[in-house]
Order: structure tokens, then sequence, then C-alpha cells
């Protein structure tokens, strides 16, 4: 076995002797590097990082089958990697779908004026209905468009506010079960009906509306509001992920890191503070 795995030491350092080229590799190696360390940190603490470690676990048995010359487990593993940008293709789907919709985002961030108002006025919401302890599931959709679940729910098309958000989602309303999907500054449909998540990990105390929440976000760049009937916190969702125990300015803090809108109120410098979720005070 050292024999083996020292001639295959040479022949790799032969290689890379014969091919090197200093000016051409650093290139390479930097981009390279740039986007194995962009790739970790959109994966970093969720789900997608566990799979992939378990597919390098597997690639690593792999090539010591091959040293040891286990022809069986060589076999089973040659014929199962063969295929291996399509396992990962269909494995990470939704991690690749969100991480695409991002990268878009960055080139047409000017199209986000209408995201502003939404989250001020569904902030607005939220700390109402957590207060009187009223239960409710809010999704916003940015770039993946939510039609597939729009159109299982009641149609509204009205203009987003705090106050109809509120009379939605009161215990008397026969559209206070299910979700409120919000499209730009309009509220599209109520009572939708969300995928819940079947993962494993969610706590058992967390409900159907977490779940659901979890479920939308796995599969769509959509940000996730959920109020809890029973404590009144606020958590928010997104790309799987959930921040919870938040009330009022945790949640506008929460909603600047995740969507990058603080940076641009660093960025100006006339001392004023740029127009985020949050600069208007909460009403009521």
């Amino acid at each position: 076995m050292v024999e083996v795995f020292y001639a295959w030491l040479e022949n790799l350092w032969a290689n890379l002797w014969e091919n090197f080229d200093p000016f051409r590799d650093a290139i390479d190696i930097v981009l390279v590097a740039c986007a194995v360390y962009w790739l970790l940190m959109r994966i970093r603490g969720t789900r997608a990082a566990q799979m992939l470690l378990g597919l390098l676990i597997l690639v690593l048995v792999w090539r010591m089958s091959d040293l040891l010359d286990l022809a069986t487990m060589g076999f089973l593993l040659d014929n199962f990697l063969s295929s291996g940008l399509l396992i990962l293709i269909v494995i990470f789907q939704a991690d690749i779908r969100r991480a695409l919709t991002r990268v878009g985002r960055g080139f047409f961030a000017a199209a986000r004026s209408k995201e502003l108002h939404s989250l001020e006025e569904i902030v607005h919401a939220c700390e109402s209905l957590g207060e009187r302890r009223i239960g409710a599931l809010l999704a916003l959709e940015r770039d993946v468009r939510l039609d597939e679940f729009i159109q299982l729910g009641t149609p509204i098309q009205a203009e987003l506010s705090r106050d109809l958000l509120v009379a939605i989602f009161q215990p008397v309303s026969p559209l206070h079960d299910g979700a409120v999907l919000v499209r730009e500054d309009r509220v599209a449909a109520a009572g939708c009906i969300l995928p819940l998540a079947l993962r494993s990990d969610i706590r058992t105390e967390l409900g159907t509306r977490h779940r659901a929440a979890v479920g939308l976000t796995e599969e769509t760049d959509a940000l996730v509001f959920v109020v809890s009937q029973e404590t009144g916190r606020i958590s928010l969702v997104s790309a799987g992920e959930i921040v919870e125990d938040l009330d009022g300015p945790g949640l506008r803090q929460a909603l600047l890191r995740l969507t990058g809108y603080a940076h641009a109120g660093d960025a100006s410098g006339d001392g004023q503070r740029s127009h985020s979720v949050s600069v208007e005070p909460a009403r009521g």
C-alpha cells in the first residue's frame, strides 16, 4: 500500500512539474480559491454543508478503496460517483437556485426600492400582532416568483399596509389560517398553503407555521415572517434558517443584516441615514 501511495505521489509531482506555469497557474489558483471561499460562506451552517461533507467522505472512501484494491466497494462507488455533476445538481438544486438569484440581485440592486417599503410595513404589522399575541405567517416574494403558492390562496391584490395585514390575521377573519404572500408593495393573496419542511433538525416545539416557513425558503429566496400565537415573539426565516425570538427592533436589525441595506447606510458620506427598514418608527 505504501509503495502504491508513493508511486501516486511521484506521478502527481511529475505532472505538476512538467505542466506548471507560474503566472497562469497562480491566477487559476486564486480564482478557484475565491470561488470555493464564496461557496463555503454561502453554505456555512446550512444542511447543504452537511451534505457536502458527506459527499467528500464518499470521495475519500472511493479513493481509499482504489488504493487498497477493494474491488466491490470500488465498483459501487465508481457507478455512484460517475454522475457526480448530476448528483450535485439534484442534491443542491434549491441552494444553487438561491445562490444564482443572489448573484443576479447583486447586479440589479436598484430594482429593490419597493422592497424597503414592504419590509417596513411588515415589521410594523409583526410588532402589532406580536403585542396582541396573534399568530401570523407572512412571506415576501423576492426574485423567485411564488405564483404556484399564490394560486392556492384567495386573491387580494391590495396595497400593502400594516392595517391590512393585522386585519387579515385577526382570529375572526376567514383568511387568518394560512400564509399571506406579498409581491413588491401589494398583498397578492391570503390563506395560502405552503410546503412543510420535513427536516428532523427543527425543534419539536416549533409548530406548523415555522415548518411551512422553512419549507418555502428551502425552495425559494423569499423572506418569511412568523409570529407565535403563544409567546408573541417573531421569527425571521430565510434560506431554510430560522432567526428566532425577535421583537420589533431585533427584526429590523436581522433584516438589515440579511438584505445588506446596512452597507448602503454606511456608504453615505453626508452624515444622513439612508432610507432603510430601521428609519421609520413603529406606529401604534
